[in-house]
């Protein structure tokens, strides 16, 4: 489990193709911290430590996590948002990510507000997902809050730190983030035959 506040950003320094799987090796500021067999979540998708060799780590992505997220896309220098699991006795300072990408969402626009940014994204709304007004949202592994709620678009004002610290500030209109919708949200939905 995971609570979508990112610890680190880290990098791709090598993408590997095998089948239908990709190897993504990274560095990252926590490398040295990681043990094989452990969980890490890249841009809000959780994946398995497969090696670790010096201040870089490798995972591997499936052909079912490719199609269904933003990882595909990414290229060599790219900056990840990672954040490994909650420990038992952390604080919970997000809210309950589980690290499983519902659907992907294309930004729409980012206006910048003098001081913070606000960032509109729009889904398929057609897949059963909803937000709601001031409702949690995870949006490339980081945990939100929605400030305006549409059918099928939503919209998160940024602070600074989180500007800065986490890849947000790279996305343009046009990119593809990876949303994971608040599981409280999902499962009322889920009972209400949405």
């Amino acid at each position: 489990m995971f609570t979508g506040i990112i610890e680190a950003l880290g990098h791709v320094t090598d993408i590997q193709q095998e089948n239908t799987n990709k190897h993504f090796t990274l560095t990252s500021p926590f490398t040295h911290d990681l043990k094989i067999d452990q969980s890490v979540a890249h841009n809000g998708v959780c994946l398995t430590v497969v090696s670790i060799e010096g201040d870089q780590y490798t995972v591997t992505a499936i052909d079912e996590t490719l199609r269904k997220t933003n990882l595909n896309s990414l290229k060599v220098g790219d900056p990840v948002n990672l954040e490994r699991c909650m420990l038992a006795n952390g604080r919970f300072d997000g809210h309950v990510v589980q690290g499983h990408v519902d659907q992907t969402a294309v930004c729409e626009e980012v206006k910048d507000e003098n001081g913070s940014w606000v960032f509109t994204f729009r889904y398929d709304a057609g897949k059963g997902n909803v937000t709601v007004e001031k409702g949690s949202i995870c949006v490339n592994g980081i945990s939100l809050t929605v400030v305006n709620s549409r059918e099928d678009r939503f919209s998160v004002a940024i602070i600074p730190y989180t500007y800065e610290h986490t890849n947000l500030h790279t996305v343009t209109p046009g990119d593809t983030v990876n949303l994971e919708f608040d599981i409280i949200g999902k499962y009322v939905a889920r009972l209400l035959g949405k």
